[in-house]
């Protein structure tokens, strides 16, 4: 077994760990290997070990890695979204996991009705309100909501969040949580279905599972270190 099959063996023996310890179905967490600074040839290793969603945080990358790679694959775009990228983004990722603000929703929704596209996309979150990172704040979000569900091509499937970095996984715990407790407020006042949850990456991603993660992003856990 190469090294990417067995860190992807591993990441899915925890993954089934996490889901048992929350009474949870494995079914339910979709595994992104993130592809950021990773060849193509590394990527098709991820795809010949049973891999099938990818994560790729910049265009340009995704633009030389995907027509050299198996169709099959399952695009996510889960790096910041710029206007000015959104008009190519949108052919070449099945899901949009970092729609940040009213704005860039509404640019992406126009977008979307030229090319003809249903996106399914996330709203990014920054609970903590970290200057350093993008998303709709608490406030923002729920005063967004109304215009947000009037957007008639963006099927908004559900929350993404990155926590502050910390070196003790237990340490976001709270941050995953308090996403999971929005999502289901929003769901529950709005009448709006949210099934997925985007959180956990390399370092936490079991924690988050424990918390509800439907999505986790894994780059170095699969493919070792960039």
């Amino acid at each position: 077994m190469d090294e990417v099959a067995a860190n992807l063996a591993s990441i899915h023996a925890k993954i089934r760990a996490a889901c048992a310890k929350a009474g949870r179905a494995e079914s339910e967490v979709t595994l992104i290997a993130v592809t950021k600074t990773f060849s193509a040839d590394r990527v098709r290793e991820a795809f010949e070990a049973g891999q099938r969603d990818v994560g790729e945080n910049r265009l340009q990358e995704a633009e030389s890695k995907i027509p050299l790679l198996p169709a099959s694959l399952r695009w996510h775009y889960i790096g910041q979204l710029q206007r000015n990228k959104v008009r190519k983004v949108l052919p070449l990722f099945a899901m949009i996991h970092s729609i940040d603000s009213l704005r860039l929703a509404q640019y992406t929704n126009e977008v979307a009705r030229e090319l003809g596209l249903f996106p399914q996309i996330f709203l990014q979150v920054n609970h903590a309100e970290e200057e350093s990172k993008a998303g709709f704040t608490v406030e923002e979000l729920r005063s967004s909501w109304e215009v947000l569900m009037q957007l008639d091509r963006l099927e908004i499937v559900g929350l993404m969040s990155v926590p502050p970095p910390v070196e003790d996984a237990e340490k976001s715990r709270p941050w995953f949580a308090a996403l999971r407790e929005l999502r289901d407020q929003l769901s529950q006042e709005t009448q709006t279905p949210l099934p997925f949850l985007s959180m956990g990456m390399s370092g936490d991603y079991t924690v988050a599972i424990e918390e509800g993660a439907t999505h986790i992003r894994v780059g170095s856990a699969v493919f070792g270190k960039r």
